[in-house]
């Protein structure tokens, strides 16, 4: 941990040296990290009807709200159960988010950029091929030799969706773990979206609405 290495980097420098590893790797719905989840159910329960994820540290999905399900299913219609997503693949592959970004060769330079920033950190053949993947997607290395624009005025770079003559302004907030002491615990992401402006709180509203009265009438 002194030389800045994440556990599972400690672990496998152990490893290396010869010695047994010392930091666990539990699975998320063990009993032991009931807590955390109880924890991570909440945050997604109030994050709602804005959208809230949490993923592993190379962006595949674990956990959804509501709201994000809405999203999803708005711009992509329904999605088959048991499907596996990875997020970075959904918002740089040609076929998924793109078609509906309007912001997408500003979003994916800063995203990969962030990719390759993690690849040059944990060194691992697993995050490097993520990068690799990415950068293999139509126009992403064109999007990357772009200079990184900064908007006069702008605080964030938001995500910018049009469908449907409906417009949506988010932005997005990313949070660790505190003083992980489990593997697990220290790679997980939660990222939660909020809205840019009056519009898109309101269609959210609106959605989460029709979702309430929808769950209404089942009963």
């Amino acid at each position: 941990m002194a030389l800045g290495l994440s556990l599972r980097q400690s672990n496998e420098l152990l490893l290396a040296a010869g010695f047994a590893p010392v930091w666990s790797e539990t699975a998320l719905g063990a009993e032991a990290l009931g807590p955390i989840q109880q924890a991570l159910d909440f945050i997604l329960a109030q994050q709602e009807p804005y959208p809230a994820v949490v993923v592993d540290r190379r962006w595949n999905l674990i956990q959804v709200n509501k709201g994000a399900v809405t999203l999803v299913e708005f711009l992509l219609g329904p999605i088959a159960p048991g499907i596996l997503i990875n997020l970075a693949d959904a918002l740089v592959a040609p076929d998924m988010l793109r078609p509906h970004l309007k912001n997408w060769p500003e979003v994916v330079n800063y995203f990969v950029r962030s990719i390759e920033g993690d690849a040059a950190t944990d060194g691992t053949a697993e995050t490097a091929t993520l990068r690799d993947r990415l950068l293999s997607y139509p126009n992403v290395r064109e999007a990357m030799a772009a200079p990184l624009n900064q908007r006069a005025g702008a605080p964030v770079l938001p995500l910018r969706f049009e469908k449907d003559r409906t417009s949506l302004q988010l932005f997005t907030t990313i949070a660790t773990l505190g003083t992980p002491q489990d593997i697990t615990v220290q790679e997980l992401r939660i990222e939660c979206f909020f809205p840019m402006d009056e519009g898109t709180r309101r269609a959210f509203k609106r959605w989460h609405r029709r979702a309430k009265e929808g769950d209404k009438d089942a009963h």
